[in-house]
């Protein structure tokens, strides 16, 4: 690509032209009449057609000019006519304008032979320098932290990427709407919390100078929209940027955005249909009515039924464990390693029974359901806040949707005896302090409001990046997420050879 100080050396230059000849650089605003998605619908011989954007090409053919204008959604090719700007316009445009610089134009809509919609520009004005050059092959970088790590530049110049963000916000739109119209009412909850709950997860710890104490970034907002039950809201939910301690992997980030909901008079089954008919709905608005979807080269049918497995049946079929016969972690951790199954966790002795099943689970099972499917049948120690079966009170009333291998929604039949959520708060409170650090920490606060009263509830819990990784047959779950946090780069400079011209 060149020095890159050199580059930017020349470009400054042509700024510092502009402002000799009393043009401002940097304009307070530019009025536009529509955006250069909409300006490609209008008929030809519409006239004083006002649209902004950066310029991605530019060609000179004698007395005719083209350029590309593109933004976030939309594109339209520039004919800039010497007889028409005028004679020295037209050499400042050339002289002044590069690649990467943002301008205004106003002019007549029109298609060319070749069948391009464009504009014919009557005017034109400057508003804003690139100082840096834009790679012309972006998408060739081998480094894919890099795309990471300055996705703006991803975003210009990969169609692609800009497709995935659009439909990421598309998908979020279409889960409130639906929502919305099932009479849910969306609120927002505090992300610094005096106590780690909600989930079982490591938290992060930051510290809060005015009151002297250390918090905790949320790992879910469970606890708190239950509360908001208590406090008589009938349907909620929230989209919820939550942290959890824990490690990166393709699959997994340690800060990301899921949407939880909570229905008062509702159990598990119920929200089982409902997230059914949502699920439906999004992938049916996002792809024109298709509910077939084509995931990492397998057609996954959202419109069929979706299959229901207990947890113990899935393993007893997957690695041959019957977890009924193993009462503690200490015999099930035996009967793993006889059958030569091996899990990864530094922290294996460690974990409780129910954190051990959930491993097991992850190991033998998860990775090759590929279709819908709703796991039911949780072990009670695995999932401490859900409602015990009627039936059976080693197992809950819980569900999992588990599509192309990854979780993708959890819920459960929410446990609202308060005598009995102390309880086991206070069995995981003493695996957390037997070196369990995944374990939950007793929140009195939340005991307190159970207290007043709660009717039966039903919740869940839908991991949006998750879901879209699958959806678009993303590898790496960073692929759908804006700006993932790295690693500190030392010299912001050290990549620029990356970029391949």
């Amino acid at each position: 690509m060149g020095d890159i100080s050199e580059l930017k050396k020349v470009r400054l230059e042509k700024e510092e032209r502009l402002k000799e000849l009393g043009i401002s650089v940097h304009p307070e605003r530019y009025e536009v009449t529509h955006t250069l998605k909409d300006s490609r619908n209008l008929e030809d011989g519409t006239k004083n057609v006002r649209v902004a954007g950066r310029v991605m090409s530019k060609r000179k053919m004698g007395k005719i000019s083209f350029m590309d204008l593109r933004d976030i959604e939309g594109k339209i090719q520039l004919v800039f006519k010497r007889d028409d700007i005028g004679e020295e316009t037209y050499k400042l445009l050339h002289s002044t304008v590069d690649i990467g610089d943002f301008i205004g134009v106003e002019g007549e809509i029109f298609t060319t032979q070749a069948g391009e919609k464009s504009i014919q520009v009557a005017s034109y004005e400057f508003l804003g320098k690139a100082l840096r050059p834009l790679p012309e092959k972006f998408h060739g970088i081998s480094n894919q932290e890099m795309l990471y790590r300055e996705r703006h530049l991803d975003l210009i110049m990969n169609d692609d990427t800009k497709k995935r963000f659009l439909l990421r916000s598309n998908f979020i739109k279409l889960m409130r709407e639906f929502l919305w119209e099932k009479g849910f009412i969306e609120v927002d909850t505090p992300v610094l919390q005096n106590t780690p709950s909600g989930a079982t997860a490591r938290p992060f710890i930051t510290h809060h100078n005015t009151y002297d104490a250390d918090v905790y970034l949320r790992i879910s907002p469970e606890l708190t929209l239950k509360k908001l039950i208590v406090g008589g809201f009938t349907n909620v939910f929230e989209i919820a940027r939550d942290f959890r301690n824990e490690g990166i992997s393709v699959n997994h980030l340690q800060d990301f955005t899921m949407i939880e909901g909570y229905s008062a008079y509702y159990n598990y089954q119920d929200n089982m249909k409902l997230l059914r008919e949502m699920v439906v709905y999004i992938i049916g608005k996002l792809f024109d009515g298709n509910l077939k979807v084509e995931i990492s080269g397998t057609e996954i049918d959202f419109g069929a039924e979706w299959d229901e497995v207990s947890f113990r049946d899935l393993l007893i079929k997957d690695c041959g464990i019957d977890i009924n016969d193993y009462p503690t972690a200490k015999e099930l951790l035996a009967e793993i390693r006889n059958r030569g199954i091996e899990l990864e966790d530094e922290n294996i002795e460690n974990l409780g029974r129910g954190n051990l099943i959930d491993l097991l689970y992850k190991k033998v099972s998860r990775p090759y359901i590929i279709r819908p499917t709703y796991l039911t049948g949780h072990p009670t120690d695995l999932s401490p806040l859900a409602r015990s079966n009627d039936e059976n009170s080693d197992y809950v009333d819980r569900f999992q949707l588990i599509v192309n291998g990854q979780e993708i929604i959890n819920g459960y039949s929410e446990l609202v005896d308060s005598q009995e959520q102390e309880k086991r708060f206070i069995e995981q409170n003493t695996l957390k302090e037997n070196g369990d650090e995944e374990a939950m920490s007793i929140d009195h606060e939340y005991i307190k409001a159970m207290e007043y009263g709660m009717p039966p509830i039903s919740g869940w819990g839908l991991g949006i990046d998750r879901f879209l990784q699958f959806l678009t047959s993303s590898y790496n779950i960073r692929d759908v997420v804006l700006y993932p946090l790295l690693k500190r780069r030392d010299n912001v400079e050290n990549d620029e050879d990356e970029i391949e011209e």
